[in-house]
């Protein structure tokens, strides 16, 4: 069973045109012509997010530039039925930013200003279509930084951030957004203002900043996001260890961590990825190890300074056949700047990649490691493994050609044979790129009937037309039966597809 398919209607279906000419003229009584997008040339560029394979053309894209108008957009589109796509900057890797053919894409896009930063306060008050990067580069005047750091910060938008709950190569010390934001403003799809959160430690009531954080834009459209700052760290250093055994390195993960030591980030690639980062990058890396480790230690100086040597010796004794330790900013900068690069660095030598995404506790890492190999070589697809090692958050890339019949089919398949495997050690189908339509098969796996039920009450609480980002994050019920019931989902089974 394939993952669901965008409806792919017709853009110049003359039903859709009737439609798209009507709404066209609604939001043009309270929009800038230049908001508005209705030629097919100008909806182009949002037919797909990050997860390319899947492309859909929406109804019409609008850009609005303040909060009132998005309360009027989602207004119109409320009293109308029609359904709305909220877009950030398109860098999402499970298609929850996919348009829907008969909906509204609406972009964030003009949402750029940093509204307030207080450096006393260490917070900052933005709205969503600011660059993760942005933010810390806004706060280094003042010695702060943002945490969460994506490997596409420089795309990547706080708005984005916050419907994925997106993570980083430091979440393991520092956390992902869930616990770097504060306060949300969001419009709901009737058009309603609801703030939720707040700058203080705590506030009364159910906790539904968790809930709205990673929520996919499915229950609002956020509009203004307040996240903490840190202080920079006095100084940090990396340690990049070679490895001629994956599982060796998997095993020197939990090692560090059950020395008692939280490294600011706890980073792992195997020798494909190595491979491809290092032709793209430059940056110095083995490239005849099976796999590398690159551990940051950051704190006081006298911490950084203890904590490398001791990071140092457990790697030595992992097994480690070589370790480097940077010996300063510019050596750590380059040694992250592989990893940063490992997604472009793999569309270098593959026509397209699948990266996946699901977490798993970290005792089981040798073991998912090796399974994930073996079924690589089932489906015939290489996988390259790049990964947040630390918090078991793994990022397979399943090479494929999709213009080779039946091959993304298979990456489909290897993909969600890699996340039902997450789900049997005890892990999750996702650490950070949320569902998205490409997870929908595995919410079937993860969770019960009745919890699916629970999730669909809180759509319904939200948006009970079920306008917000249809289609996404939690399957029906037939779905969820028709995929149960499947009686193999092995490499066989799809070719007999």
């Amino acid at each position: 069973m394939s993952l669901p398919q965008p409806s792919q209607t017709d853009f110049n279906d003359p039903r859709l045109a009737a439609t798209r000419a009507d709404l066209v003229r609604a939001l043009r009584a309270f929009l800038p012509a230049d908001a508005v997008l209705e030629q097919q040339e100008q909806v182009r560029p949002y037919e797909c997010d990050g997860l390319s394979v899947y492309r859909q053309l929406p109804l019409l894209v609008v850009l609005p530039r303040t909060v009132a108008e998005v309360q009027q957009v989602l207004r119109l589109c409320h009293a109308r039925a029609v359904p709305v796509v909220a877009r950030g900057a398109g860098t999402g890797l499970s298609g929850g930013a996919l348009p829907v053919g008969d909906g509204v894409l609406l972009s964030l896009a003009r949402f750029t200003r940093i509204l307030a930063l207080d450096p006393v306060a260490r917070t900052a008050r933005v709205e969503p279509g600011v660059r993760n990067l942005a933010i810390t580069e806004a706060a280094a005047a003042h010695g702060l930084y943002y945490a969460p750091d994506p490997s596409s910060q420089i795309a990547c938008t706080i708005g984005g951030n916050v419907a994925e709950n997106s993570g980083g190569v430091h979440c393991l010390k520092y956390g992902l957004t869930v616990h770097n934001v504060l306060a949300v403003t969001l419009v709901t799809m009737d058009g309603e203002l609801v703030e939720i959160g707040a700058a203080a430690p705590d506030s009364p009531g159910y906790d539904l900043l968790a809930l709205i954080i990673g929520s996919e834009g499915m229950l609002g459209v956020t509009v203004e996001v307040t996240v903490k700052l840190l202080p920079v760290p006095e100084r940090a250093q990396a340690l990049l260890a070679a490895y001629d055994d994956v599982e060796r390195a998997g095993q020197a993960v939990g090692d560090i961590i059950a020395a008692g030591i939280i490294p600011a980030g706890l980073e792992m690639m195997d020798g494909p990825a190595i491979q491809a980062a290092e032709a793209f990058a430059h940056a110095g890396y083995p490239t005849e190890a099976a796999a590398i480790l690159i551990c940051e230690i950051d704190g006081t100086l006298d911490e950084v300074a203890e904590l490398a040597q001791r990071v140092r010796a457990l790697l030595l004794a992992s097994g480690a056949t070589t370790v480097q330790v940077s010996q300063d900013d510019a050596e750590r900068l380059r040694f992250w700047k592989g990893r940063k690069s490992a997604f472009p660095a793999v569309g270098r030598i593959s026509p397209d990649y699948y990266c996946m995404d699901g977490t798993i506790p970290r005792r089981h890492l040798p073991q998912v490691l090796r399974r994930t190999a073996e079924l690589a070589a089932e489906y015939g697809l290489p996988v390259a493994n790049v990964f947040h090692a630390g918090d078991g958050n793994l990022h397979p890339l399943i090479l494929f050609d999709a213009n080779k019949p039946g091959e993304l089919g298979r990456a489909e398949a290897l993909g969600g044979q890699i996340l039902e495997l997450c789900v049997a050690v005890g892990g999750t189908i996702t650490g950070e790129h949320g569902v998205g339509i490409e997870k929908i098969n595995q919410m079937c796996i993860q969770f019960s009937p009745a919890e699916l039920a629970a999730f669909r009450a809180v759509k319904r609480a939200f948006d009970p037309l079920e306008l917000l980002n249809p289609g996404k994050g939690i399957p029906t019920p037939r779905h969820c039966s028709e995929y149960r019931q499947l009686p193999e989902r092995g490499p066989e089974a799809h070719h007999r597809q």
